[in-house]
């Protein structure tokens, strides 16, 4: 399976709830941070929930 990188570009303050335990889930910490992840349907709907603060990095 391909890895996708992923960048949190936004911050989570004001974010309902489960979109920060989304974030905590993908491992996104803090502003700027980045994470590798395996390319599966279930970190891409992660992805897709909290598409305003994050970017996927080629």
């Amino acid at each position: 399976m391909s890895t996708i990188k992923i960048k949190q570009i936004k911050s989570r303050i004001g974010a309902p709830r489960d979109q920060k335990r989304t974030l905590d889930a993908l491992g996104l910490r803090k502003l700027n941070h980045s994470v590798e992840h395996e390319c599966t349907s279930s970190i891409l709907g992660m992805v897709n929930k909290v598409k305003h603060l994050v970017i996927i990095v080629k």
